[in-house]
């Protein structure tokens, strides 16, 4: 691992098999910038957790509701969520779009964790150019049961196995 105590881990469960690159390459920015900072360094030694593995999996589905999976794994938290691809917009706003979504992210482990409020967010950086760099794990969605399948998102089963 590195020297910092964030860890994503990006996915992408589509139907048609292609990932959505220029999203994945926003939230893993804000991943990046999120646990870089200092702020949020300090808010996150309050855990007792030595790092943080965010598993994000993109669905190219109808988002009805996000699924999230958090549990301790080890010295660290381990924390998956789900969410919806974003209707196309300016690269500004897929970033400011990314970091609201890893925020909210952290609203649901601040709560399941009675930690104080999250510090704000940090200042933005260009997100890198370069989508080949982004290492994304692509599954086909698994089968569901028919009486599921009107869900229009990942169960909590499928979350928590999508990262293995």
């Amino acid at each position: 691992m590195d020297e910092f105590w964030l860890h994503p881990r990006l996915g992408t469960a589509t139907r048609d098999g292609r990932a959505p690159r220029h999203y994945l390459i926003a939230l893993q920015h804000a991943v990046h910038t999120i646990g870089a900072d200092p702020r949020w360094q300090q808010w996150w030694d309050r855990t007792g957790f030595r790092g943080c593995q965010l598993g994000i999996v993109t669905e190219g589905v109808d988002h009805l509701r996000p699924s999230a999976d958090i549990r301790h794994v080890g010295d660290q938290l381990r924390a998956n969520f789900t969410c919806a691809l974003p209707p196309a917009c300016t690269d500004q706003e897929l970033m400011r779009r990314a970091v609201a979504e890893v925020r909210t992210m952290f609203e649901v482990i601040r709560e399941a964790m009675a930690l104080p409020d999250l510090p704000p967010d940090p200042e933005p950086a260009p997100p890198p150019s370069r989508a080949d760099d982004v290492p994304v794990i692509e599954k086909p969605l698994t089968s569901v049961p028919r009486e599921l399948e009107r869900q229009g998102y990942l169960t909590l089963t499928q979350v928590q196995n999508f990262f293995g």
